[in-house]
């Protein structure tokens, strides 16, 4: 069995484990205080599952996810039926008086979650559990969330708890596109979360998302006339990236806007942002002459925000009463925090963050470099005091998403120091 694992779930507030085999065989061990190990009613007050057990009596499908709490297991199930949309299901067991289960009764089994909130035409996309709660984002844009709410975490405006599920109103999307781009995230105990963030696997293909960002309107500063009069503004930064370096790229584009449709403006714009010549082949002849389109737009980014002066430093950064300023974009490319933090569909307008003044000084040379260039800067000696210092913020701060990421390029840099 141990062979051909596919998948392991557990969770920030569990202690047990499920294992899926390939052949959607499950199973689990650890502790089983209320059932939630969904072992079955005879099975319940055992306390301590110690070996891996497999689960009987688990509903047909395939088994897409499950999130673990701490009295309560949800399991997400797609039906075996070969159409083009096939339906997910919920199935939950556990003790209810945790208020987890998204139904009042006791189930020691995995058995359904029934509610017309996410039947007929809805699908379940994603669910996140954590010490007593539930949150459940649907295809149809729906925000459901059960369970303990003492502190607020159901995000209803109350304090009630909720035995059955509830629709949550979503706050106005930032971005008009997929609601699969967002996802809903239970936080330890009493936190739960609605974020935007599309996958990204590596610091190269980051285009996507921050051609997105960029057309955010509070980003949007050049502005541009169609041929009837309609205005249409762009993003000084990306025509930075994406035209050839002269002001005069800038004045040939808006000669040629002015001669188009709003419809065509768009496809325009779509092209330089995407450097896509696909969506309108006859458009992009147009503009391909005032275009670069021999540089990756990571490259660009560095090069500009290393070796010019206008640079657009955004985001401060307090450390023992001093102020850094980072430009918002490096810093979404560095870190999951700062993305969650910069593409969050909450209005939060803070603007700094003061959580580095434990950092040395030489600690604080080594992160500002490296949030720049992804590198180590030379001549610097890394010691295990630094790697250590560096380490907790590695991990506070969500930093380990880049390849290589600071820690790996830490550690070699300390071997071959060493070595030498």
């Amino acid at each position: 069995m141990m062979k051909n694992v596919s998948k392991i779930f557990s969770g920030n507030c569990s202690t047990y484990v499920f294992l899926l085999n390939s052949n959607q065989e499950l199973f689990g061990c650890g502790a089983n205080f209320s059932g939630r190990l969904g072992l079955g009613e005879s099975r319940k007050k055992e306390t301590k599952i110690k070996k891996l057990t497999k689960i009987q009596n688990i509903p047909k499908g395939k088994i897409i996810d499950i999130q673990c709490g701490n009295y309560h297991s949800i399991m997400l199930i797609e039906n075996e039926n070969q159409n083009e949309n096939p339906k997910r299901k919920l199935y939950s067991c556990g003790e209810s008086e945790y208020n987890g289960l998204g139904k009042n009764e006791y189930t020691y089994e995995f058995t359904e979650i029934k509610s017309s909130l996410f039947e007929n035409d809805d699908n379940i996309l994603e669910i996140s559990v954590a010490y007593k709660h539930t949150l459940i984002l649907t295809s149809n844009s729906k925000l459901i969330s059960f369970g303990l709410n003492n502190w607020g975490e159901l995000g209803n405006g109350n304090t009630e708890d909720q035995l059955i599920p509830i629709q949550i109103e979503l706050p106005k999307l930032r971005f008009n596109e997929d609601i699969s781009n967002y996802h809903v995230l239970c936080g330890a105990f009493h936190k739960s979360f609605l974020y935007y963030s599309p996958f990204l696997s590596s610091f190269s293909n980051l285009e996507e998302d921050l051609i997105k960002l960029f057309k955010r309107k509070e980003f949007c500063d050049i502005s541009f006339k169609t041929e009837n009069g309609e205005i249409i503004k762009a993003h000084k930064l990306i025509l930075k990236y994406r035209l050839n370096q002269n002001q005069n790229e800038i004045e040939k584009l808006q000669e040629i806007i002015s001669n188009k449709s709003i419809k065509e403006s768009n496809q325009i714009f779509e092209m330089i942002y995407s450097n896509n010549s696909k969506i309108n082949p006859k458009l992009y002849s147009e503009i391909k002459e005032i275009i670069n389109s021999n540089e990756k737009i990571e490259e660009t980014i560095k090069r500009i925000y290393l070796n010019e002066n206008e640079n657009e430093k955004d985001f401060i950064i307090e450390r023992k009463e001093k102020q850094y300023k980072f430009p918002k974009l490096i810093l979404i490319m560095r870190s999951e925090l700062y993305r969650g933090m910069f593409l969050s569909v909450t209005n939060d307008t803070s603007n700094k963050v003061t959580d580095y003044s434990e950092l040395s000084n030489k600690s604080f040379q080594i992160f500002e470099y490296w949030i720049y260039s992804n590198q180590i800067k030379n001549g610097i000696q890394i010691t295990k005091e630094i790697i250590k210092e560096l380490e907790r913020g590695i991990d506070y701060f969500q930093l380990n998403q880049t390849n290589p990421n600071l820690f790996d390029l830490l550690i070699n840099k300390f071997k071959n120091q060493n070595q030498n």
